[in-house]
């Protein structure tokens, strides 16, 4: 049987008494409450677990996309760029770590894996696709319906580094995004997060029925999780 070491158990106690009840709680007074006990002696990552109302075994209902969180994930980001020149020299203008095309292809089929999105351009495609049993498994491999295959490189880098995220529902129906640190600001938090929600609004499947999103949960990398109100991810609009 599993057990929750004594600082979770500590944790679970203090949200009790932050929060006063299990049920859905507001998004503002949840993060609070989370940045209170995320106390791990490194800056915990905060996450959102959002539950959908599909069946990912249904090629219809899959849900997948990007955003670019408004204050980034807190997170320095390595991007390599599958490009030939002079798209390469364009994307490494715009911040990317490594860009190239063969040489790259071959360290990553030696082992070679020290970067966090990979980007590509259309036209090689075709090349890169012999490294989709390393990439694909690893969530690495560029798609054009997470944004990066493109020829707009230069964009796509720019967005990468400043915060954009990929999600996609797994097989039970969750979808799991890292959201920011414990140290960033509640409302710089509250923001990335309806941020992604609104994302996973847009992205509904035309063939999804019944409730959509049927739960939302935030949590710390050591933490608890706190179910979050359905009302309070909706930003208010002016």
């Amino acid at each position: 049987m599993k057990r929750h070491s004594k600082r979770y158990r500590a944790a679970v106690e203090a949200l009790h008494r932050l929060l006063g009840s299990e049920g859905p709680v507001p998004l503002e007074k949840a993060i609070e409450a989370l940045k209170k006990v995320a106390t791990a002696r490194f800056d915990e990552t905060i996450e959102l677990a959002v539950r959908l109302g599909v069946d990912p075994r249904k090629a219809d209902q899959m849900v997948r996309g990007a955003v670019v969180l408004p204050h980034g994930t807190g997170k320095s980001v390595r991007v390599l760029v599958f490009a030939k020149p002079p798209k390469d020299q364009e994307a490494l203008q715009a911040g990317a770590d490594y860009a190239g095309l063969q040489e790259y292809i071959e360290k990553i089929q030696s082992g070679w894996l020290d970067f966090d999105v990979a980007i590509a351009t259309p036209d090689v495609m075709g090349e890169i696709g012999k490294l989709g049993r390393i990439l694909g498994p690893r969530g690495l491999m560029p798609n054009p319906k997470s944004g990066t295959v493109t020829f707009d490189v230069a964009t796509a880098v720019r967005e990468a580094k400043a915060g954009r995220v990929e999600y996609r529902v797994d097989k039970g129906g969750n979808v799991h995004v890292a959201v920011g640190k414990a140290s960033f600001p509640t409302e710089h938090l509250v923001d990335n997060i309806r941020a992604v929600v609104e994302s996973i609004l847009r992205a509904k499947p035309p063939a999804a029925r019944g409730k959509y999103i049927r739960s939302v949960y935030v949590t710390s990398t050591m933490g608890p999780s706190i179910p979050i109100s359905e009302q309070s991810l909706v930003r208010v609009r002016e």
